[in-house]
């Protein structure tokens, strides 16, 4: 589908100005590019687990969403979505509603991965008509910034501290969206920011179009918990691109899709040094940890590969 996307980056804004969020804030520009996938005319209701986008975005009885908004505990964020949707399509079959809504659900990487995945799970298998939404920023930055499962392996962290009896957080990130895709849904996708941001408007759009559960995983860096320089934020997505850390894909019924593949793979590196949180990791004696890293990344690229070579 081909887009004017001055136009759609010119949209009116369906997340109001005046949250509290940080500035530079990845979950914040996650948010305002998956709304603004919405067509002009459809309404929707939009889910949020608790977490920095919810406290930051709804005060009560205010929010700065322009839609209608349900905020929820943690764990529950996919079964809100799951009975508001169910209790819509009854609705509109006994003629009570006659507009269109569409259903998304954001949530962070905290309430998604880990305390949220069982409730997720549950809508995705029931195949709910919803989008739900992770703003991945590798940990739970809302409460101090401690680790998640999505926090990278060896990352510094309030829960997971460097010093001189540890090198960081043990074990390997999660990989939400070949789990989520294990359930057999109609979409699910992983992006980040670039560019013009055709590709995360181009999935949030297919997402919120696609009959059925759909899942987006959006990397959404956070200045504080990674510790870099806010103005960096593009620049760190397209590292995470280039090195092939958070690779861009999609999986459309099943059919396993790469949408972007570098020409010329940078090494882990290059994505790791401009963030505080891997400072320990440039020090003499750590080499063998940056060996490790790049091998994993490696593996899971190669394993994408592959995957989306068979079809």
């Amino acid at each position: 589908m081909s887009y004017n996307f001055k136009e759609e980056m010119n949209k009116p804004e369906r997340l109001a100005p005046g949250h509290r969020m940080c500035a530079g804030c990845g979950g914040t520009i996650a948010v305002r590019g998956v709304l603004r996938a919405l067509h002009e005319g459809d309404k929707a209701v939009i889910g949020n687990a608790t977490g920095c986008l919810e406290v930051s975005t709804f005060m009560y009885p205010y929010t700065a969403y322009e839609d209608s908004y349900i905020h929820n505990a943690f764990e529950n964020a996919g079964a809100t979505m799951s009975g508001v949707e169910t209790a819509y399509n009854i609705l509109k079959k006994k003629g009570k509603i006659k507009e269109n809504y569409k259903f998304i659900t954001f949530g962070g990487d905290g309430g998604t991965y880990d305390i949220g995945l069982q409730s997720l799970s549950g809508a995705m298998e029931r195949n709910h008509d919803f989008v739900y939404v992770c703003y991945d920023n590798g940990a739970y930055m809302n409460t101090g910034i401690q680790r998640s499962s999505a926090t990278p392996m060896y990352a510094d962290t309030t829960t997971t501290p460097v010093g001189s009896e540890s090198n960081g957080k043990m074990q390997n990130r999660k990989d939400l969206a070949s789990i989520i895709a294990a359930h057999d849904v109609p979409y699910v996708a992983q992006t980040t920011f670039l560019g013009n941001f055709k590709d995360l408007h181009t999935k949030a759009e297919k997402a919120i179009y696609t009959e059925g559960a759909c899942f987006l995983n959006i990397m959404a860096p956070c200045p504080r918990g990674w510790r870099y320089p806010t103005e960096n934020i593009m620049e760190i997505c397209k590292l995470g691109v280039e090195t092939c850390y958070w690779p861009l894909f999609e999986v459309d019924h099943g059919k396993w899709i790469l949408n972007y593949e570098p020409k010329k793979k940078l090494p882990i590196e290059d994505f790791l040094r401009p963030q505080g949180r891997f400072k320990h990791l440039f020090k003499k004696g750590n080499e063998d940890l940056l060996v490790q890293f790049q091998e994993e990344v490696d593996r899971r690229w190669e394993d994408l590969q592959f995957r989306c070579s068979q079809n």
